[in-house]
């Protein structure tokens, strides 16, 4: 299994950081991938540097954006409004998944991944709305060329965990073309976990394209003393079973990021 520490993202950190087990994490789960990590301090650790600065589709880590998008185009007036059940969606490209079909709230929508509600807000966002932005936020390749709704899925779009990262941190710093209001929103949806050391906002993906599995878990901790903003992409055959799979995208970024200090 590739997985690479790059020594000169790793310079800039202390000796602490420097004794990070990046390989690990991924070996147990037999997993390829990498993880990528930028603190508010602007230090950089990557498992592995190539993979790092490559593009895949987003998959549902894409919400971020497209909820941004929703809120800013005026699409929807926030995290509250109802998206109406359109009466079917792809079971063969989706999966089944019962529990989400019906009349839902964009804030449910974004928690439980239901993939059908975005897709629903992308007709009425529209591929003119969607290049001004995400070439304004500087995010992705800027490759609609998919003829589906659904290209942050399928299709010639794709984003680097380095730019996820960047992403985050720019939204983080309110360096995004979206209103503070409109970010306040996502930020609040986005909370997975909160407690009295830490508040952990995040959002996982997956797809399958090319006859492979990709999972991403990508977002950010934020802690009194620094916030450590993460991309982890995990990828492997659909032919080659891993019931792990899905939990591995988080087992591994949790594990780095106790080791840092995070957690």
């Amino acid at each position: 299994m590739k997985v690479k520490i790059i020594t000169a993202f790793l310079f800039s950190f202390s000796s602490a950081f420097a004794q990070v087990d990046l390989t690990t994490p991924f070996k147990s789960c037999n997993l390829e991938g990498s993880i990528t990590i930028y603190d508010k301090t602007g230090k950089w650790l990557t498992s592995d540097e190539e993979d790092s600065r490559r593009e895949t589709q987003p998959a549902s880590t894409f919400k971020i954006i497209n909820l941004l998008i929703a809120l800013e185009t005026g699409v929807i007036k926030d995290e509250n409004e109802i998206v109406k059940w359109p009466g079917s969606t792809d079971t063969t490209l989706y999966g089944y998944r019962p529990e989400i079909y019906h009349d839902i709230s964009v804030k449910e929508a974004f928690e439980v991944s239901a993939g059908w509600a975005f897709i629903e807000l992308a007709k009425k966002i529209g591929w003119k709305q969607y290049l001004h932005y995400l070439k304004a936020a500087k995010y992705g390749n800027n490759n609609l060329s998919e003829k589906g709704d659904d290209f942050w899925n399928f299709g010639a779009f794709g984003v680097s965990p380095r730019n996820q990262v960047t992403f985050l941190a720019a939204v983080y710093a309110g360096k995004v073309p979206f209103s503070k209001r409109n970010i306040d929103i996502l930020k609040k949806v986005m909370v997975n976990e909160q407690t009295a050391d830490y508040t952990l906002r995040a959002k996982t993906g997956w797809t399958r394209v090319d006859g492979n599995d990709i999972g991403w878990w990508v977002g950010y901790v934020e802690r009194k003393d620094n916030t450590y903003f993460f991309a982890t992409r995990v990828t492997k055959k659909r032919s080659t079973p891993n019931p792990e799979f899905g939990n591995c995208r988080k087992t591994i970024t949790r594990e780095v990021l106790r080791q840092l200090g995070a957690f």
